[in-house]
């Protein structure tokens, strides 16, 4: 649970990480060279030690119950606890909440857009954890363009928080040290309803749940005592994110010495229920975090809200490139002009292995199923057919959902679980 001290002198303390933060941020924006300066040039409460969170110390101050108020940010409640730290909306872009890290994405590129680095951060307004543009390329060329982002300077020793320390119990489960968490070493993918292994050859390796019938098979497993426990539950998205390793350059984002995961790319069920949208729980992705490439082309530019002068991304081959600004969201409608020309080939990274997105939790809501770009893209992705039942005359599309729905987000709803009980 949450414990913060008030210091009095503009820092708080996290009583169970020992990291002293920054109470009260600035409120203007700042590209990332800006807020790596802010930082080093900090004083406050008599240090002078300040630096930026890494993206799991800053997930460790989020408060998931915030609720987003586009048309009135007096009644929202931001992710983060009020009582001790103060955020400050954008008005005129109330959703844009997103703050610096000094955690980026290393995973190599498959295309132009995904040359440009993206830097991870938390969005204190929405709830969302994902990568931003931070104005260089992989290879730390500048670009010329980073998005803008607040920051909350942190101190306290690094490389503690949210450092594993694993151990092969030998017997299907790792142990976290660093944690007390015990985990099942494979997801569900490759295990059974009766507790056995399947084979990669099996027929239903790496076949997925939705987010209820995830938990049911929570509780068969605990029904037949799976690896010898019956207490086991789903993580909730703190939990799951503490296993994350950021910065690797191999899928997935995880120690592969110790969880085998049955798809290099597979999204993970946590027990979190977004805050903004009950029907939705929140998941990880351990792979790449796919969402539609929105600046492709002029006529997807001309159905997205315009950007000032100093705000455009560089270009390379005549198109820009790079994760967009978080301001550029994908259109509300179908019938926008945005659809025109979009294939499975404008599914790109953008939003990084370990961010943490949402799915529906159960097939009874407007999305029955993934969308038939999402569809298409899975034949591609994996070079097998869409494994699940669908309607063929369902032709609901990414661009049918509205922004809040995941609109240009991979919508899965056949996600898989990692198990996990108090080792103690």
């Amino acid at each position: 649970m949450p414990s913060y001290t008030d210091n009095g002198d503009g820092t708080v303390t996290d009583n169970n990480t020992g990291l002293m933060w920054q109470q009260t941020p600035p409120t203007d924006k700042m590209s990332y060279d800006e807020a790596v300066e802010y930082v080093e040039n900090l004083e406050l409460g008599g240090y002078t030690d300040w630096r930026l969170p890494t993206i799991k110390e800053a997930f460790s101050i989020a408060m998931l119950e915030g609720k987003l108020n586009p048309d009135d940010t007096s009644l929202a409640l931001p992710y983060i606890d009020t009582d001790y730290f103060d955020f400050f909306y954008d008005e005129a872009k109330s959703y844009t909440g997103s703050y610096w890290t000094s955690t980026v994405c290393k995973i190599p590129a498959n295309n132009d857009y995904e040359e440009m680095e993206k830097n991870y951060g938390f969005n204190w307004a929405d709830g969302h954890l994902k990568s931003y543009g931070d104005g260089y390329n992989i290879d730390r060329s500048s670009t010329g363009f980073s998005i803008p982002a607040g920051v909350r300077a942190v101190r306290g020793e690094e490389n503690v928080y949210g450092v594993n320390d694993f151990v092969d119990n030998n017997d299907g489960t790792i142990t976290d040290n660093a944690t007390g968490l015990m985990w099942s070493q494979q997801d569900s993918g490759a295990v059974n309803d009766d507790g056995t292994i399947r084979n990669e050859d099996d027929e239903n390796f790496g076949y997925g749940r939705t987010w209820v019938d995830t938990l049911a098979w929570v509780e068969k497993m605990n029904e037949i005592e799976y690896l010898g426990y019956s207490d086991w539950r789903l993580p909730n998205v703190k939990e799951l994110q503490r296993i994350v390793q950021y910065e690797k350059t191999e899928l997935p984002a995880t120690d592969p010495e110790f969880f085998d995961l049955s798809r290099p790319g597979c999204f993970v069920w946590t027990s979190t229920t977004a805050g903004d949208f009950p029907e939705m729980a929140d998941y990880i992705a351990f792979g790449r975090g796919y969402g539609i490439d929105l600046v492709a082309d002029t006529e997807q530019q001309s159905a997205m809200p315009m950007m000032g002068e100093n705000d455009m991304p560089p270009m390379k081959d005549g198109k820009p490139m790079g994760p967009p600004p978080e301001h550029m969201q994908a259109p509300d409608t179908a019938s926008s002009n945005a659809t025109v020309d979009v294939t499975a080939d404008d599914f790109v990274d953008v939003h990084g292995p370990g961010c943490m997105r949402t799915d529906y939790k159960d097939t009874n809501y407007i999305v029955t199923q993934a969308p038939k770009l999402s569809r298409t893209f899975w034949e591609k992705l994996y070079g097998e057919d869409y494994p699940y039942d669908f309607d063929e005359n369902n032709t609901v599309t990414e661009f049918d959902l509205s922004n809040s729905e995941n609109a240009a987000d991979y919508i899965v709803i056949y996600n898989y679980a990692l198990l996990v009980r108090d080792a103690n």
